[in-house]
């Protein structure tokens, strides 16, 4: 038998660890990333550019808050979308053309109104950049995490990571094909008083990403915003309904079939939820 090649080897092995972590919880890929590339190190920059990883706030030295993810990295530095300047400060960091950095200084000004709208809280930045021809590319994030403990949720976070790329075409228009992922993660605390250790707690977590393309006229920047805001609301609209309807629906309808009022023993719930989980995960396809 033949002997397969360097870049197939490569290939199976990044395959394999991208199939791993999108079996991980949203709060385990950050550590899982880190042992990945522990473990394949020549699969670092394929790794970290692949993985979608929670976002993670900072502040820069005006004291805006803002977001970092891949795209307003360069190297081990940070850049902030208010000020356009890194942290740690770097000399030759990589920042958009002047034009572009017009429209992303506009459309910060624009996903703030409708983070706080929307999300009545949190944070959120946006990056431009040239891509590979003519257009201009993005990413929006939007992140809100539970800061105190309400009654029945002990933590969570929400993210939101849209990328949109913009393609001029012929007589006025531009084509815009968006990715949008979220991440969610909720631990939550129904235990009373009497309740047994670890009794009461339920931890739920998952990602999903969808995929729109559009091609709508559109040639100045304040239609270009107008554009990607509309099918930035709508994709979060769907996505929002299908997690709400589907993933938490088939959650609640599980838990509600183990759940038994006036209690049962352990030993018989713990039966119950195995099965039932048994069950759920044999009809996927």
């Amino acid at each position: 038998s033949s002997i397969p090649s360097l870049s197939a080897m490569a290939d199976k092995r990044l395959l394999a660890a991208l199939d791993l972590v999108r079996r991980m919880p949203p709060s385990r890929i950050e550590s899982s990333l880190e042992e990945l590339v522990d473990i394949v190190p020549d699969l670092t920059d394929d790794l970290l550019n692949t993985i979608d990883q929670p976002l993670q706030a900072a502040k820069d030295a005006q004291g805006n808050t803002y977001l970092n993810c891949d795209y307003n990295r360069d190297g081990d530095s940070y850049r902030s979308p208010w000020t356009n300047e890194y942290d740690p400060p770097i000399d030759d960091g990589v920042l958009p053309p002047a034009e572009l950095r017009r429209l992303e200084m506009a459309a910060n000004d624009l996903f703030n109104s409708y983070r706080e709208m929307y999300y009545e809280g949190g944070a959120s930045s946006v990056y431009f950049w040239e891509p590979e021809g003519e257009g201009f590319a993005a990413c929006i994030l939007f992140k809100k995490t539970v800061e105190t403990q309400k009654k029945g949720l002990r933590a969570g976070f929400w993210d939101a990571i849209h990328v949109v790329e913009m393609h001029p075409k012929d007589g006025g228009k531009a084509h815009y094909k968006l990715t949008s992922t979220i991440m969610l993660s909720l631990d939550t605390d129904h235990s009373t008083k009497s309740s047994l250790p670890d009794q009461g707690f339920f931890k739920l977590s998952g990602s999903m990403t969808r995929q729109s393309e559009e091609t709508l006229p559109g040639t100045k920047n304040d239609e270009h915003l107008k554009n990607i805001g509309r099918m930035l609301e709508e994709m979060e609209n769907r996505m929002r309904d299908s997690l709400q309807t589907v993933y938490f629906g088939r959650t609640k309808t599980l838990v509600n079939n183990i759940y038994r009022v006036g209690g049962s023993s352990l030993d018989k719930a713990k039966t119950e939820l195995a099965a039932a989980l048994q069950k759920e995960l044999g009809q996927k396809p």
